[in-house]
């Protein structure tokens, strides 16, 4: 299901890094009293009445051109673009100033809804202070306080209004969507193009439920239905935005929400960047398939251990993804790109892989026989049942007498022995204690 998206705009230091983290509920924007702390765009999911949707934590808009404040300006129109519902905060302690003035048009302009938001309304003579934002022209300004979470429940109902009706993607539950993902000039497009090259038999364009999207189905030789998730994001070449290496975050996040499977594309060249660490994060968080594509193969000079020390270094900057398998390819001279429809489907299948109790039952006993469960001030965790409570992905709960004696140690020790039995290569597994009732 595609999630809304709703962006946080306005001047600096009016408190929007506060709202988010209040939305969110947790503290994942930096708060700080200095304008400008919020550079870069920053995403995250939030939850409001039984809908989830996609949250956009902006820097100020300033229109000084100072270079710090124009790449503000430009990280908050890329949200603006992206966003279906735009939340602008102003501050009553400073009522409507000039930049609030020269905000307000550009959102206007946008022609999307735009829900008004006066903060800092802590008392109830403060929120009689917010007649004058009547004056911006974007409707009825709503009192809020993002330090004590007043107001923040009216303003998500308005924002409700205007969320786009669920969808599902219409596909068959047997066809596999992947996504590929990764910093610009590591070789989505060519890489894109290249598998649906060599494995195409029928090729058609399915208008996506992501923005501006378009789905590209095709069919390999073998008869498996594939589709790959927001191609004309990644492949319109010609487009300014495309280059913009944020901008390109948003939209993968958007891909990997509607995959089963994605592929994370490392540049052989380049090797691996910080920005790979956060967006592959989003995609294992997710609970995707994911398997580690180092495109560009072909241009690396080979030694006897060349590809050995490769997958070392990418083991050790992606630790959290060690059940991803490495595929090494070249989009340009195509060397090995057979191989990942063949992977994608394995990672595929290893997703919706069910195991039945009594075996599994079978393998935590043997497991906690080599390595005895662990012990806390004297009391010792005690596993009574293990069974697999959903797939995509494989998700299991283990009933125990106290959830907070699993430490996190332990519950990675049965992940390991339940990878050791079963194959679930590329597929993320989650453990979930439970006190037996």
């Amino acid at each position: 299901m595609v999630k809304p998206t709703v962006a946080i705009v306005g001047r600096p230091n009016v408190g929007k890094s506060t709202i988010f983290n209040r939305i969110v509920g947790e503290r994942i924007s930096i708060v700080e009293d200095t304008s400008g702390v919020t550079r870069d765009r920053i995403y995250a999911d939030a939850e409001w009445l039984g809908r989830d949707f996609a949250l956009i934590d902006t820097g100020g808009i300033t229109l000084e051109d100072e270079p710090l404040n124009v790449q503000i300006r430009q990280q908050a129109q890329i949200a603006i673009e992206e966003a279906d519902v735009i939340i602008m905060i102003t501050s009553v302690k400073e009522g409507v100033t000039y930049e609030d003035q020269q905000v307000a048009p550009i959102l206007f302009k946008s022609g999307k809804p735009v829900i008004l938001a006066v903060n800092k309304a802590d008392n109830p003579e403060l929120r009689n202070d917010i007649f004058e934002f009547y004056s911006l022209g974007l409707g009825d300004p709503f009192p809020i306080s993002g330090s004590h979470g007043l107001g923040l429940g009216d303003v998500l109902d308005e924002a409700l209004k205007y969320f786009p009706e669920d969808s599902e993607d219409e596909y068959d539950d047997s066809t596999i969507k992947f996504s590929v993902i990764g910093r610009p000039n590591v070789g989505k497009s060519s890489l894109v193009n290249a598998i649906i090259g060599e494995e195409r038999v029928i090729v058609s364009n399915i208008a996506g439920t992501t923005r501006e999207a378009v789905d590209t189905h095709f069919q390999t030789k073998a008869g498996r239905d594939f589709v790959v998730i927001d191609t004309a994001g990644m492949r319109k070449k010609g487009k300014v935005y495309e280059s913009t290496e944020k901008y390109s975050v948003l939209r993968a996040l958007r891909a990997i929400d509607r995959s089963d499977v994605v592929l994370c594309v490392i540049n052989a060249e380049e090797g691996i960047r910080e920005q790979d660490k956060r967006v592959f994060g989003y995609a294992h968080e997710a609970g995707k398939g994911i398997i580690l594509v180092v495109n560009k193969w072909d241009a690396i000079e080979k030694e006897t251990n060349t590809m050995k020390e490769f997958e070392l270094d990418v083991r050790e900057g992606f630790q959290y993804l060690s059940y991803a398998p490495i595929v090494f390819v070249s989009a340009l001279t195509k060397k090995r790109l057979h191989l990942l429809p063949e992977r994608i489907e394995e990672v595929f299948m290893n997703r919706h892989l069910r195991i039945q109790s009594s075996i599994l039952n079978d393998v935590v006993m043997d497991a906690v026989a080599t390595n005895p469960t662990p012990t806390d001030k004297g009391r010792r965790l005690k596993i009574f049942y293990t069974t697999q409570v959903s797939v995509s992905p494989p998700t299991f709960v283990i009933f125990v007498n106290d959830p907070e004696l699993l430490h996190f140690s332990y519950a990675r020790f049965l992940e390991n022995r339940f990878r050791d039995t079963f194959n679930f290569s590329g597929t993320p597994i989650r453990i979930i204690p439970r006190k037996r009732k």
